[in-house]
């Protein structure tokens, strides 16, 4: 028989058990805890292992400042406008160990091969540059007392204490102590704040376009002297018009300005780079800029850099072909600065001082020309001389007079407030005693239907338009109430072309005008020709084209084409995009409507009492416009004439008129202080129409002439030479 189990042996036996209980659970935590272990390297390896290669490359790999040419600018003939300029330059590269000691030491030695301008040195460069070299004497400048109250405060951090510390110290520099630097010592400073001025790895120009050969090429030579220290090429911006639209640039000094800072830092810009001021250059600066070089700095166990290595070389910026027609706008500027001055010489133009003309292909926007002058008098000689002003097409606005009725006409139509032929008597009207009159019927009542309405300009029959859309009912010399919302109803049909509304140019900075706020019922009137609100001249131009191409309201576009950069400069890139024409809105309008309008607009220039009948005598081409004037105020330049009454002049049209292909507007504002004689300036304003015209129909011609296919007789005449060249070079041989 067995002998019952004891006590202890039962207790062994159960605790052998749960040690090997015990034992399983922690090899089996040991199992999980490894296989999780596994599982997330082997997930940080495959799945995220490309994502953390490329974030450890964002941080090895940098882009620096190579200088790469900035994207030409040509006009729509494949003319250079704005260039690039390469110059010697020289330029630093600090790095994260990179100490004041050792820059200094740099400048010190660079000082003796090149010379720098020293105009750039501030007061607080020569505070920190006194401390940098008498550091010992700095020290002193805050006394151990001092340092203690500093720090007494025991919730002061450290850094606190040490800006509080070179705050004291920087302005205990005495004036003395500032004054006593030598020239050489003040060149040394002129350089080393530039080199300071930089980033780590990322080259910093010290000297650029005025780097002398000799001075290129002792630096070249002693190269491997100066760590950091480089000898490369930059570029200069060249300009080859006038135009100021096409914009300007910052310079190397100034770098990115403090207002734009944050928004170019966020795409990879740095603090010293070049950017777009303003216009052109600024609206497109993400094409035009290039991009940087990529390095990837390759580091010991210390952190110093040993091997920088290129991973993608810089590349230029993309050229960029505008709609303008240099050409045509070099003409269109030598004819307005000529009848500006022309006309400044009348003793009426005392005011006058600007003057606008602005072309546009009414069907896809291209804006042709873009031109303003300005009258600005020499202090010194006491002369009038004409400055750029191209910018004022865009950025200023004008009451303009009866150029609006061709708008007031549609608003009639669209508001069904006016039919299509409809007859209206034109006769001088009176309203609480106040007498309003069209300029050709002065006493008489004359029938004037919708076409004649626009060839004679009648102000009584847009009054009228204008009383029905304010539900007003006229009765002479009595008040004419009318409902205030006709403002709204009058200001959103201009809108629909463009008039009061900014156009959407591609150019910043455009104004959309000022709106007037006097609701009195004579002031519907006033708006309904044209002296009410203010618009710009590209407005008008834009305004005018939505009735040349039957309705639709295009955004004017200064940009043509996006390209691959040149190789030489002269032979366009490889076309990478053509910038799309961008219809806005349509006009509330039918092509009956818009046809009556055009008729009225063909009146103006050849129906017997159009008020441009003799403008385009014995043209080859036909035109369709309408004139303006607007009794105004001036607001110009010369702050001490606020105020004084004048007149603007403007004209606005398009042809061929059957089949448009350039809409044009002039603004001459302020064209006389005598609002009842301004004949001089008138003849002036025809003779800008008649002549800006001309010529762009002559050059169309004489371009079509020079790019029309050979005859057979040319061919021959061509090949006959080719033969005859082949046979000297076989006898030469």
């Amino acid at each position: 028989m067995k002998k019952p189990m004891r006590k202890v042996d039962q207790a062994k036996i159960r605790q052998r058990k749960h040690i090997a209980f015990r034992m399983n659970l922690l090899f089996f935590s040991i199992f999980i805890l490894f296989s999780l272990l596994i599982f997330r390297l082997g997930y940080l390896q495959i799945v995220k292992g490309e994502e953390y290669t490329k974030e450890l490359e964002k941080k090895e790999e940098i882009a620096v400042n190579t200088s790469v040419p900035r994207g030409r600018i040509y006009d729509r003939t494949g003319k250079v406008l704005v260039d690039n300029k390469p110059m010697n330059a020289i330029t630093y590269t600090k790095t994260s160990s990179t100490t004041s000691k050792d820059m200094l030491d740099i400048a010190e030695r660079l000082s003796e091969l090149i010379h720098q301008d020293t105009k750039r040195v501030t007061i607080g460069d020569k505070r920190d540059f006194w401390i940098l070299l008498h550091p010992e004497e700095a020290e002193a400048k805050v006394s151990a007392e001092e340092i203690s109250e500093i720090g007494k405060d025991g919730t002061v951090s450290k850094q606190d204490i040490q800006r509080e510390l070179n705050r004291l110290t920087r302005e205990r520099v005495t004036d003395e102590e500032l004054n006593s630097f030598t020239d050489h010592e003040l060149e040394v400073l002129a350089i080393y704040r530039e080199m300071m001025s930089g980033y780590a790895y990322s080259p910093q120009i010290i000297k650029s376009g005025n780097v002398t050969e000799e001075e290129f090429a002792a630096v070249s030579e002693r190269l491997s002297e100066f760590e950091g220290v480089n000898t490369t090429t930059d570029w200069d911006r060249i300009k080859f018009s006038d135009s100021t639209i096409l914009g300007t640039m910052t310079s190397p000094i100034e770098g990115i300005p403090r207002s734009h800072l944050d928004y170019y830092l966020a795409r990879d810009y740095s603090r010293n780079d070049r950017i777009g001021r303003s216009y052109f250059e600024q609206y497109y600066e993400e094409l035009l800029r290039g991009q940087k070089a990529i390095v990837k700095n390759i580091k010991d166990r210390t952190g110093r850099v040993i091997e920088t290595k290129t991973v993608r070389e810089g590349e230029p910026g993309r050229d960029l072909v505008l709609s303008m027609d240099s050409e045509l706008q070099e003409s269109l500027e030598e004819l307005l600065s000529e009848k500006l001055l022309e006309m400044k010489k009348d003793p009426r133009s005392g005011l006058l001082d600007r003057a606008f003309l602005v072309m546009m292909d009414p069907n896809n926007g291209e804006v042709l020309s873009l031109v303003g002058k300005r009258l600005v008098k020499d202090e010194d000689s006491g002369r009038w001389e004409v400055r750029d002003y191209a910018y004022g097409t865009f950025t200023s606005a004008y009451e303009v007079g009866s150029t609006v009725k061709v708008a007031t006409v549609l608003a009639g139509y669209s508001e069904g407030v006016l039919s299509v032929g409809e007859k209206k008597i034109d006769e001088p009207m009176n309203i609480a005693g106040q007498n309003k009159r069209s300029l050709f019927n002065q006493h008489g009542r004359v029938s004037v239907d919708d076409v004649t309405a626009l060839g004679r300009s009648s102000n009584v029959y847009m009054f009228k338009i204008a009383i029905s859309i304010g539900k007003g009912v006229y009765r002479p010399y009595k008040a004419l109430p009318i409902d205030i919302a006709g403002f709204d109803r009058l200001r959103n049909a201009y809108a629909s072309f463009g008039l009061g509304v900014k156009t959407g140019i591609d150019l910043p900075g455009e104004f959309a005008g000022i709106p007037g706020t006097d609701t009195r019922s004579g002031k519907l009137l006033d708006f309904a020709i044209g002296q009410f609100d203010t618009y710009t001249p590209l407005q008008l131009v834009q305004y005018i084209s939505t009735v040349a191409n039957g309705g639709n309201r295009v955004a004017p576009k200064v940009l043509k084409e996006i390209r691959e950069p040149s190789k030489d400069g002269e032979t366009l890139g490889a076309l990478l995009e053509e910038t799309k024409v961008n219809v806005l809105n349509r006009i509330n309008n039918t092509q009956k409507e818009i046809e009556q309008v055009k008729k009225g607009m063909h009146y103006v220039y050849y129906g017997p009492n159009g008020t441009g009948h003799n403008i385009f005598n014995g043209a080859p081409y036909t035109a369709a416009g309408k004139t303006g004037t607007a009794q105004s105020y001036y607001y110009g330049d010369d702050r001490s004439k606020y105020g004084m009454a004048s007149v603007n002049l403007t004209h606005v049209g398009f042809a061929p008129a059957d089949n448009p292909e350039v809409a044009y507007a002039v603004v001459i504002p302020y064209a006389s202080t005598d609002r009842g004689n301004y004949i001089t300036q008138g003849i002036a304003m025809k003779e800008i129409v008649r002549t800006s015209l001309d010529t762009y129909f002559d050059l169309k011609e004489e371009r079509a002439k020079t790019n029309a296919p050979e005859t057979t007789d040319q061919k021959i005449d061509r090949r006959f030479e080719r033969e005859k060249e082949k046979e000297k070079d076989t006898n030469e041989k």
